[in-house]
């Protein structure tokens, strides 16, 4: 951190000419000023270096003006060019627009971030590190969250190659779980203190022999790594091994406990899944990424065991509609009231979008986001649109707390964008802001 900036002398100051007896009134007439003028000048400058407490972080660029018209809402995106960049949005009024300021950056998470975990209730942002520029490890960074949105660095550890998901886990959030998909593994990790990482365990896979996918799926990928509603278990779809592993969580230990995994449909490449609690029932939503399909199970509970039943399957698309050819399936969401799910696709490019540049007419190609309402009594689902994302390759989008925005990132544009939400009826909107960001942008995530 720099110094404080040095008190200016004003030359030439006519009362230096007074007696000490006419200076002392003027002195404590001038003190609430110049402690106020002192107040502005220092907090000014504190902002301005905050983001450099951190290794490798920047200097934070300046926040919106305080007539925002919205609370402060935050968003935080990371990029395979090496950076976790954060977003202001703001609104001036009613009437205007969203904007997307940029506050903040930090390459505290290079070589290739990957994945973001906020852990709201302890003020800690997660990045994991894909271990792309190294080839063979990859790294956890934890990071302090500021209040003006900037990052501060706690800790940095390596870990095995390819971590692409990150999960918060255990008695207030004690523990992280990451699921390894370079390096066919699970890794858990003791974060009660976020200064100081230290490993639990580390499962590594394997598999007899290649799925029937061998150019994807030559070995295990564990792709995400998810809590279900209620903390007592850790699901891990595997892409390459047409799985999902299950763990269990005791209370107050960090240690998983390996239970009988859930398969699904061989080749399928399970990818991402997301959890519907609704106030009778608890489904569980699958999506592959080499079936292109989304499953669904209701999920049930009995003596500390967790069983699934399938209630639903078809295309990404919905059923009897085709998905595109070289379609690729990521990203899946359940909104804030558990009676919406919404799933991106990739390579599809079937959709286009105005230009972002109101002096290029040239339109912008996009791939699709696909909305579904959600039966709370079946799981059952109904297509209700399909809209473009805002670009090519979303591969992954965050819902905010209120379900009236989503924020989609776009690997393929290097571009992350936020489009409104009806969180009455569900439906998807207008895309109200955008920013371009250097490298494929990998994810984003609110921070409210």
């Amino acid at each position: 951190m720099g110094h404080l900036p040095q008190p200016v002398v004003a030359h030439g100051d006519p009362y230096r000419a007074h007696s000490s007896r006419k200076l002392l009134p003027v002195l404590l007439l001038s003190l609430p000023i110049l402690a106020l003028l002192f107040h502005c000048a220092y907090h000014g400058y504190d902002y301005g270096h905050s983001a450099n407490l951190g290794q490798g972080l920047e200097p934070a660029a300046p926040v919106a003006s305080a007539d925002s018209y919205a609370a402060a809402t935050f968003l935080y995106v990371a990029s395979y060019g090496g950076t976790v960049t954060t977003f202001k949005l703001t609104q001036k009024s009613a009437a205007a627009s969203l904007r997307l300021a940029p506050v903040a950056s930090t390459d505290g998470c290079a070589g290739s971030p990957s994945w973001l975990t906020l852990d709201d209730a302890n003020s800690v942002l997660y990045c994991t590190d894909e271990g792309l520029t190294t080839g063979n490890e990859g790294s956890l960074s934890s990071f302090s969250v500021i209040e003006d949105g900037s990052l501060v660095r706690l800790d940095k550890v390596r870990t095995v190659f390819g971590p692409v998901s990150a999960a918060v886990y255990g008695k207030h959030g004690k523990g992280l779980a990451l699921a390894h998909y370079g390096g066919s593994a699970l890794s858990t990790w003791d974060v009660e203190d976020p200064t100081a990482i230290t490993p639990v365990q580390t499962r590594l896979f394997k598999m007899a022999q290649p799925g029937p996918n061998p150019s994807r799926q030559e070995a295990p990928h564990p792709h995400a790594a998810v809590v279900d509603p209620t903390g007592q278990f850790i699901l891990v779809p595997d892409l390459g091994a047409d799985l999902i592993r299950i763990y269990s969580v005791l209370d107050g230990d960090l240690k998983l406990t390996e239970r009988d995994p859930l398969f699904v449909a061989r080749g399928s490449g399970p990818r991402h899944l997301a959890f519907a609690d609704q106030e009778e029932k608890t489904f569980m939503y699958l999506v592959t990424e080499l079936g292109n399909t989304v499953v669904g199970y209701e999920v049930t509970y009995d003596d500390e065991a967790i069983a699934f039943e399938e209630v639903w399957t078809s295309g990404i698309h919905g059923k009897g509609n085709d998905v595109p050819a070289g379609g690729a399936a990521s990203e899946i969401r359940i909104s804030p009231d558990s009676n919406f799910l919404i799933l991106s696709s990739r390579n599809e490019s079937t959709l286009e979008i105005p230009n972002f540049d109101p002096d290029n007419s040239t339109a912008i190609a996009s791939d699709p986001l696909v909305n579904f309402a959600i039966d709370p009594q079946t799981g059952h689902l109904d297509l209700v649109q399909e809209v473009p994302c805002g670009g090519l390759f979303p591969r992954q989008f965050s819902i905010n707390k209120a379900g009236t925005l989503v924020a989609v990132a776009l690997q393929g544009d290097g571009r992350v964008v936020v489009m409104e939400r009806d969180a009455e009826t569900g439906e998807l909107g207008e895309l109200v802001a955008h920013a371009d960001i250097e490298g494929e942008v990998t994810a984003v995530i609110f921070n409210e």
